[in-house]
């Protein structure tokens, strides 16, 4: 895995729909299993969408709460 991925979704925000401008690590997991079911979009954004399902489906959001922290600070 890619640990630069992961800090973007703490500072990357959701570019339209329902949740627009929503960081992607805040993104509620029923939305995050529709893109699953539908297809993720193409590019950089279906990427992280796809990697924030695996995360929240795994029960692993805990893991980037170090990176918001360090977002934080900076």
């Amino acid at each position: 895995m890619n640990p630069q991925l992961l800090e973007l979704l703490v500072t990357r925000t959701m570019p339209y729909g329902k949740y627009q401008g929503r960081l992607l690590a805040e993104l509620p997991g029923h939305y995050l299993a529709w893109f699953a079911r539908q297809g993720f979009p193409r590019g950089e954004l279906g990427t992280l969408l796809a990697l924030m399902h695996e995360v929240d489906h795994n029960g692993l959001r805990g893991l980037l709460a170090p990176l918001r922290e360090q977002k934080k600070v900076r």
